[in-house]
């Protein structure tokens, strides 16, 4: 008996049933099966792909964004120097920065504060700290790759780049957009 073969079985199907449920069984492993074995398959690759990228488009979840957040946005977005990046962050320079940017790097030498839409403080360096890139947010991701060392930017997040639908304990609640001051102090 071959462990491994049911091991990777035993992950692949617990995760297509939280995934895909309802798929039928004796389908799903024919498919497995020509596959694997690099059998000629039933359904042409090209329309493997189409029916996948259908199944994903059904059920990716869309954004929502609430009123208030959507006001709040607009708002942000109409002030003078700023520019949106990639999944609507938005970003504005308070200070100029030398370079192109951190590139590949996977860690950041930060000093930040961190406030909702209300302006109320929720986080803060005391000092600069170092961060693996990889641990923070998708909208500190996104502002940080595009920031020259030594810029300090005004970092405005949409909930669906920050902590979405469900927050973040008692300190940020579901849906709130997030505002950070950022000096971008090095990177490795």
């Amino acid at each position: 008996k071959d462990e491994l073969a049911y091991a990777v079985g035993a992950r692949l199907g617990m995760r297509l049933q939280q995934e895909m449920p309802g798929l039928e069984l004796s389908e799903l492993l024919l498919g497995l099966r020509q596959a694997y074995r690099g059998e000629a398959l039933e359904i042409p690759p090209e329309r493997i792909e189409q029916l996948l990228l259908q199944h994903e488009n059904a059920t990716t979840e869309t954004p929502r964004t609430t009123p208030a957040e959507a006001r709040f946005l607009a708002n942000e977005k109409a002030r003078f120097g700023v520019r949106e990046l990639t999944g609507g962050v938005l970003v504005s320079e308070l200070r100029r920065g030398q370079g192109n940017g951190i590139g590949a790097a996977t860690q950041v030498h930060v000093r930040y504060r961190g406030l909702l839409a209300d302006g109320q403080v929720f986080d803060q360096s005391e000092s600069a700290e170092w961060f693996a890139l990889d641990s923070v947010i998708e909208g500190w991701r996104t502002a940080l790759r595009a920031m020259p060392v030594g810029a300090r930017w005004r970092v405005v997040i949409p909930s669906a780049q920050a902590y979405g639908h469900e927050g973040a304990g008692d300190l940020i609640p579901p849906d709130a957009p997030l505002v950070f001051e950022i000096d971008l102090l090095g990177f490795r």
